[in-house]
Formats: C-alpha cells, sequence, structure tokens
C-alpha cells in the first residue's frame, strides 16, 4: 500500500527517499527524473507492470506495520493474470508485499514470485548499492 507521500502525490513512490525509481531507472536505462507519466511509459516498455498487492486497507501513517490486518482488501489478481496471460514472475517490494500476496492471493499458476529488498528510506539494513544488486533479477526476467 502507497505510503502517505505517495497516496497524496497519486503516485508510486512518490517519497523522495525512495529508491525505488532510481534502482528501476537505473536497470532498464532511464531517467528517474522523468515525469511521472514518462517514467511509467518507459517501465511498460521494458515489459514490467506496476501494482500494489493491497488495493485497500485501514494504516495511520506510512509504514506498513501500520496496517490493519483485518481491513486488508487485495487487489484482483486472479482477473489481472487471467488477462495478462504472458506473466510468468511477480516480484515484490519488501516482505510486506510478498506477505500480503500469499495471505490473500490465490497461488497463479505458472507464475514464480519473488521477494526484493524493500526500497523504502525505513528499510536501512542494505545499502543503495545492494539494493541494486539485488534488483537487478527484475530486469534480467523482462528481458526475452
Amino acid at each position: 500500500m502507497p505510503g502517505a507521500a505517495s497516496l497524496a502525490a497519486a503516485r508510486y513512490y512518490a517519497h523522495p527517499r525512495n529508491a525505488f525509481w532510481p534502482i528501476v531507472g537505473g536497470l532498464f536505462g532511464f531517467d528517474p527524473a522523468l515525469d511521472y507519466p514518462g517514467r511509467l511509459l518507459a517501465l511498460m516498455a521494458a515489459g514490467v507492470a506496476l501494482w500494489d498487492v493491497i488495493g485497500s486497507c485501514q494504516r495511520l501513517g506510512s509504514l506498513d506495520s501500520a496496517i490493519v490486518a483485518g481491513s486488508i482488501e487485495a487487489n484482483d489478481f486472479a482477473a489481472f493474470f487471467a488477462v495478462h496471460r504472458e506473466i510468468r514472475h511477480v516480484f515484490f517490494n519488501g516482505q510486506a508485499a510478498a506477505t500480503a500476496f500469499r495471505r490473500h492471493v490465490p497461488a497463479p499458476v505458472g507464475v514464480r514470485c519473488h521477494r526484493l529488498p524493500s526500497t523504502s528510506p525505513a528499510h536501512a539494513a542494505l545499502s543503495l548499492a545492494d539494493k541494486r544488486v539485488a534488483w537487478a533479477v527484475l530486469a534480467a526476467a523482462a528481458r526475452p
């Protein structure tokens, strides 16, 4: 679920210290400072879809740990996978997304799920360089 900055901006990963856009921009060769529609187009051109596991929930603040577990409603992945049958990989930005998917989404047949380290500034256990190395699997899977 997007944090407060992302919800306010109506854009994924809008917090200025979130490393998502610098990491994926580097992986797919686009400027992470592009305007938001340009960044989304660059991801689409690379064969990457961007969507939250959680469609709605209750949470005070931006931390995943503040999500009220019983309030989680997942996005409709069954319909998404039915329309996009070519998808073979799902990558999660952090443990909370991976856990929510496992708990709330039926296991997709023929789709491999991968948890990546969170790009959130709250996840300081890894350096930006280490996160970039871990996220390189996304680019490898997106290539034909």
